[in-house]
Formats: structure tokens, sequence, C-alpha cells
């Protein structure tokens, strides 16, 4: 039991640092308020080879594991940026890496790596089904050689960032499924070639994150757009989930860590009454509990982070890791805006901004509510909730 952090990993977290110095606040704060992709910070991310990190290297990436991709994104939020605009790229492909055939890993894995392709769009949440992933609709109907899938996709970030679509559909009804795990196909899409078969729209949200409903028309796919076999996606894309919750736990925890700094420094240098208002406990405190519970909640993530990279089952860890982590963001975003008091809802402090980054990891990819709901189950064996 070593809870250490490499030499290698230390430098992984020093030279991100560096590259993310070039991109200071007032880059994130001008793509906030004009509501554009930072397009120049993923290029520069691609080239610097750390989006393809977690590609092996027979496939022109860096081999490394997923806890060394956790730390990338921990230090791009906590350098006061936005690890959200190419986290995906680095999850989606879990489940390709993983379940792909051999020639779709050799076509897709190595253009990744290199930047020349991008697999950031994630198809699996619906209107009407939210986090019940089961009961999705749209439906890939079997033909010829392959399928035709209609339905409706909603959430769907940087699809218009993205060259290919990782898309969850049902190829055979939840009624005639004998485990309800069962039934359901994950299909990898090129979105250009489907054309007018993908229609999307945006959605407007509080934060800038670049997120779509998509409609699905008749889309043709054949059966080398299928990962894997027929009616495994569900657990398929588990292995998507599970590196993703472990991705966005960490970019909590860089949001977190840059909330306690700015906090602690301000309270330092604020003077109120003839005194540093960090020597009043009413300030202090909160700083300190968020702090405590970030470094907690990271233990928590290193945890399930290495239980994923040795293949073990750790649904539940990878869960845990990432209710703790969001939870302990955001309490440190609250001490952090009450530490700056007016001052914390001034756009050129970012803290409003890096506020509301940090209060979406609560509800998404997934909510903490069902989060708990899960635990309660599945690792204390208590009746079903949901």
């Amino acid at each position: 039991m070593d809870f250490d952090y490499t030499d290698t990993q230390k430098e992984i977290r020093n030279a991100v640092a560096r590259l993310c110095a070039g991109f200071g606040a007032d880059y994130w704060r001008q793509c906030d308020e004009e509501g554009v992709y930072p397009e120049r910070f993923v290029a520069a991310m691609t080239e610097a080879g750390w989006l393809a990190a977690l590609i092996p290297e027979d496939y022109g990436g860096a081999g490394l594991g997923v806890l060394d991709g956790c730390l990338i994104l921990e230090e791009i939020n906590r350098s006061g940026g936005n690890g959200a605009a190419c986290h995906a790229q680095m999850y989606t492909m879990a489940s390709l890496l993983r379940h792909g055939s051999a020639a779709q890993k050799a076509a897709h894995l190595p253009k990744i790596a290199d930047g020349s392709l991008r697999l950031q769009a994630f198809g699996v949440t619906e209107p009407d089904a939210g986090s019940n992933t089961l009961r999705i609709k749209t439906f890939a109907r079997r033909v010829n050689g392959g399928y035709v899938v209609n339905g409706q996709k909603i959430w769907t970030s940087r699809y218009h960032q993205s060259h290919m679509y990782l898309l969850i559909a049902r190829t055979t009804p939840y009624e005639e499924v004998q485990r309800k795990t069962d039934g359901l196909t994950l299909f990898l899409v090129d979105i250009a070639k489907a054309g007018a078969s993908l229609r999307s729209t945006p959605i407007r949200t509080m934060i800038n994150h670049h997120t779509n409903q998509v409609f699905i028309d008749d889309l043709e796919l054949t059966d080398d757009d299928r990962i894997g076999e027929e009616g495994k996606g569900f657990h398929y894309l588990l292995d998507t989930l599970n590196s993703e919750r472990l991705l966005v736990s960490s970019e909590a925890l860089g949001d977190g860590k840059w909330f306690v700094e700015q906090a602690a420094r301000y309270a330092g240098e604020r003077v109120v009454f003839d005194r540093p208002i960090g020597a009043n406990q009413g300030i202090q405190f909160p700083i300190a509990r968020a702090h405590m519970n970030l470094v907690a909640a990271e233990l928590m993530r290193n945890r399930a982070a290495d239980l994923f990279d040795r293949n073990v089952a750790c649904g539940t860890e990878t869960s845990m890791a990432k209710y703790l982590a969001t939870e302990a963001s955001w309490e440190a975003a609250e001490a952090c805006l009450t530490t700056f008091g007016g001052f914390g809802f001034a756009s050129e402090y970012h803290v409003e901004r890096k506020w509301k980054e940090a209060r979406l990891f609560r509800t998404a990819p997934l909510s903490n509510n069902l989060i708990l709901a899960q635990v309660a189950q599945h690792g204390l064996g208590m009746p079903r909730s949901y």
C-alpha cells in the first residue's frame, strides 16, 4: 500500500501545469463570455500528446494508466481551466479500447492519438429515460448486413467538435430480454458519413459546455460499425462509464484545489476591521474542512483508479470517488465564494465561472443522489430504491 505518486506521475502534473500556464484565467473567461470552444487549448493538449495518454504505444499513444489520465485532467482544472473541453476524448474511447475489434482499433486509435480524429460525442441519455439507460427507446433495427437506427439523444456534449459518435441503442425490446441489461448494442458512428440522418440542436446552459440534443432518422450502420457483440453493449459501456466517473472526479478535485488555494490566499490578504479575514474562524474553518475532504476524496479516487487499471470490478468504487470528489469540490466552491464576498460574483476574479462549473458535476454525468442509491444497494445490500 503506497500512497505516494511516482516520479513519472509528478512529472505529468508539472508538465501539464506548464502547458496550462500558457492559457491563463483570462483565456478561459473569454471562452466563457463568447461561448466558444477552447480550440487552441485542445490543440495544444493534443500536440503535446496528453489526450493520447491512455492509448497503447502500438497505436501511437503513451500507454499510460487511467490514474495518469486523471492527473492530467486534475491539473487542467487546478490551473483554472476546464478539462471538460477534452475529457471525453479520454474516456469515450474506453469501450473501443477494451472491446473494439482489431480492425476498429487499427483504423481509429492512431488517428485519435495524432488528433486527426476526435471521438468526444457520447450518445446515451434520452429525454424520457434520463439516468435509466436500460429504458432508452432509440432502436437499431436489424437489416441485411447492418442496422437502421431511429431515436433521439439529449445532453450529447461536444457533438460539433467530434468526427465520431459513440452511440448506444436497443436491438431487442426491453420487454423481450431475459436480463434487463441485455438487448443494448454499442455503435461507433462516422458523423460526416451519417449526413442528414443525424440532426442536432444546441442546448443553452449556464456554463460553456457545448451540449446538444441529437435526432436520429433512418441512420444506416453496418456490422463493422458495431462494437463487440449485439446485445452486450451495456456491459461494454460500463468501462466507459467507470473511466468517465474517475476522470470527472479528477476534474472536480482540481476545481476544489483551485478554490481552496484561491480562498486561502485571499483570506490572508483581505483586511477588514484591521485584520485579515482569514483570522476569523468563520472564514478559515470552511476552507480547512473543504481541504480535508478533498484530500480524502483524492485517496478514494486513487483506490478506484488502481482497481480499474488492474481490470478489477470497480463500479461501486468509481461511483464513491465521483460522489466524494464532487461534493468536496462544491464545498470548496461555496467556501471560496463566501470568502471573496461580493468580489466572488465579479467575473474578473474568475470565482463565479469556476463555481458554476463545479456545480455541474454534482448532477452530471450521474446524479449524486443516484450514487447514494447505488452504494446503498450494491455496497450495503439494502433494498433497491429505484
